[in-house]
C-alpha cells in the first residue's frame, strides 16, 4: 500500500503544451496541444519535427508557417510556478534549453502537462538585449 510508483503517471502517455512563438515584441504565440507523446522515446528533434508538421498541416496556423522555430525551452512545468513573462520563460537559458536534438524528452525531466515554447532563438537572443512589448 505504501508503493507509490503505482500511482505513477505512465510517460508513455503524456499530453504537452507547446507555445509556438510568432513574435516576442508582440507576444504573438499560439498553443498547440499534442497528446499521447511518448516521453521515453521521444526525442527534442523528433518533438520539433512534429510541431512544425503541425503548423503546416492544421488549419489556423498559416501566420506561423515562415517562422524559422529552431529552439525549444521549457516555460513550466505541471504545478510548477509560473514565470512573470507571459511570452517565454527568459531564466536559466542554459538549464531550460533543450538543446540536445537527440535527448529523449523523459530523460531532460519533460513530464505529462509540461508547457514548452518553441521559437526562433536569434528573435529571442535580441529580445533578452531589449525585452520591451510593443503594442
Amino acid at each position: 500500500m505504501d508503493d507509490l510508483t503505482n500511482h505513477a503517471k505512465p510517460t508513455t502517455d503524456a499530453t504537452i503544451t507547446v507555445r509556438v512563438i510568432k513574435n516576442f515584441e508582440y507576444r504573438t504565440c499560439k498553443n498547440l496541444v499534442l497528446q499521447h507523446i511518448n516521453l521515453e522515446e521521444t526525442t527534442v528533434g523528433e518533438l520539433k519535427s512534429l510541431v512544425k508538421e503541425r503548423i503546416h498541416t492544421t488549419s489556423g496556423w498559416k501566420p506561423y508557417q515562415t517562422v524559422q522555430l529552431d529552439t525549444i525551452k521549457i516555460y513550466t512545468v505541471a504545478h510548477g510556478h509560473k514565470t512573470q513573462n507571459l511570452i517565454i520563460n527568459m531564466e536559466d537559458d542554459e538549464k531550460l534549453i533543450l538543446a540536445d536534438d537527440a535527448a529523449t524528452l523523459a530523460w531532460l525531466g519533460i513530464e505529462n502537462e509540461t508547457e514548452l515554447s518553441i521559437f526562433n532563438r536569434e528573435a529571442y537572443e535580441a529580445y533578452k538585449k531589449n525585452p520591451d512589448m510593443k503594442w
